[in-house]
């Protein structure tokens, strides 16, 4: 348990003292926010959608966790290029319990990052429908920081080269976010990209942090809790099987 908590702590002090990354990664959300809330906002509202920026809010909230979660992924091949990560490894402990406490450490750096956004959300229009039901909203946004933290370990597991790391986070991170319903309400859409946003993983957090934010959603609370748990559970479990496999 020791370890696991020297792990998460590490992961916040290295959040903390790069403040370039703190405010760099706000810069995509605040981007989609402006442009997108206000550019596409009169074209939502007369098309019977109502607030754009109450749609959009949650949405990219959830692009600002998984982003971050997932580039958690590239600290793992950073550390084993320049011999860190051998001196995590020779500890007394299993390889899962370290991956454990990078992946938390990670998740809960991506959702300082989520709440940052909320915050800012809030400035520029977007209002919870209900306070009570914050809780909820950060249930839904810590199993996506830690889903995604997960899936970025399970890959950087993989990858010894760095550079190739965003490429291929971007290469899988960009469809996932377009399919997931951030943009665009899912209900109406076509039958093949109805589909498509049903297998997307993302579907289902961006679903529930909506329905907890806005009241408005497309499968439920059940449903959402029950898949994104699902998934986080196994994303786990991948990413440890192939972090115990790291050759150092």
């Amino acid at each position: 348990m020791s370890t696991i908590y020297i792990l998460w702590l590490r992961q916040l002090k290295r959040y903390v003292r790069s403040k370039a990354r703190m405010i760099g990664s706000l810069g995509q959300p605040i981007l989609f926010l402006v442009a997108l809330g206000f550019g596409f906002g009169p074209i939502y509202a007369k098309a019977g959608g109502g607030n754009y920026i109450q749609f959009l809010g949650p949405g990219v909230i959830a692009m600002a966790i998984i982003f971050t979660a997932m580039f958690a992924g590239i600290e793992i091949i950073w550390d084993r290029q320049f011999g860190f990560l051998k001196e995590t490894m020779v500890a007394p402990v299993s390889r899962f319990t370290i991956m454990l406490g990078r992946t938390l450490g990670g998740a809960t750096v991506a959702m300082i990052q989520g709440v940052v956004v909320l915050l800012i959300s809030l400035c520029v229009g977007f209002t919870p429908v209900s306070w009570v039901l914050l809780p909820v909203a950060l249930l839904f946004m810590f199993l996506l920081a830690l889903f995604f933290t997960a899936l970025g370990t399970a890959i950087a597991s993989k990858l010894p080269d760095m550079q190739a790391f965003p490429l291929i986070m971007n290469f899988l991170m960009m469809p996932l976010f377009f399919l997931s319903g951030a943009l665009f309400p899912l209900a109406g859409t076509s039958g093949g990209l109805f589909v498509a946003a049903q297998l997307d993983p993302l579907t289902y957090g961006v679903d529930g942090l909506r329905l907890a934010l806005t009241g408005i959603g497309q499968f439920g609370y059940v449903t959402d809790l029950i898949v994104l748990s699902g998934l986080t559970l196994l994303a786990i479990w991948i990413g440890s099987w192939l972090f115990s496999k790291i050759e150092i």
